[in-house]
């Protein structure tokens, strides 16, 4: 019933994270930048990976449409808080000391701000589903992800260029701007994986990781896995 939804989140949830390349190019003044802005954004991508994760272990074809409203519910809203409290990361950094960096500045502000409307939007669409009626709920399910992946798919222009050229650079380096791994907290079961399929994010796969390598003996091997 969520695997669309589920696909669609980890496809493009985290706007701000395409960045690649580790150059050395980059001045202190833009270092000094780039790490004002990621000590402040790690947290949120954080918030943002383990909402994913929430809605991803919420696939299985049996879930309850209770339980899973409730859980897209308050994945969107942890979302929506994330990427308002990314833009103001990025705003209160002041403008990147580059070329046009205070246009760039403001034009990945107002982007980071427009997604947590939008994810604001879902939750309030998610909100207002019938979940009585299953296949009534599956079909309004599907035109939510078909608006998520509107949301992931457009409208980072802006966060693109912010992430290109000597600031791009600067930023790949800062341990606060990498791609966070998911945690499920106390279930710690792994299911993010399931339903995913091949869209499913890499981090989503590191606390099933963690749960293969736990077991030390063959007892409590054979008790976790039979949980």
């Amino acid at each position: 019933m969520n695997k669309k939804l589920a696909a669609a989140l980890s496809g493009g949830a985290v706007l701000v994270l395409t960045l690649s390349g580790c150059s050395d190019d980059s001045d202190n003044k833009v270092n000094d930048w780039a790490k004002k802005v990621c000590d402040q954004v790690q947290p949120q991508l954080q918030k943002i990976a383990n909402a994913n994760a929430s809605i991803q272990q919420q696939t299985a074809d049996n879930s309850k449409p209770a339980d899973v409203q409730k859980t897209d519910s308050a994945a969107f809203q942890q979302i929506s808080q994330a990427y308002k409290s990314l833009g103001s990361a990025v705003d209160s950094a002041g403008a990147p000391p580059v070329d046009d960096g205070e246009a760039t500045q403001k034009e990945a502000v107002k982007e980071l701000n427009d997604s947590s409307k939008a994810y604001a939007g879902l939750k309030t669409k998610v909100d207002a589903l019938d979940t009585k009626d299953q296949a009534k709920f599956a079909d309004g399910l599907k035109g939510v992800a078909d608006e998520l992946n509107k949301i992931s798919s457009g409208g980072d222009q802006a966060l693109k260029k912010l992430q290109s050229g000597e600031v791009g650079a600067a930023m790949s380096k800062q341990k606060g701007c990498q791609k966070p791994s998911a945690s499920t907290g106390a279930s710690g079961s792994g299911a993010p994986d399931a339903g995913a399929g091949a869209d499913a994010s890499p981090e989503a796969s590191t606390p099933s990781d963690k749960e293969s390598k736990k077991p030390s003996d063959k007892e409590s091997s054979d008790k976790e896995s039979s949980e």
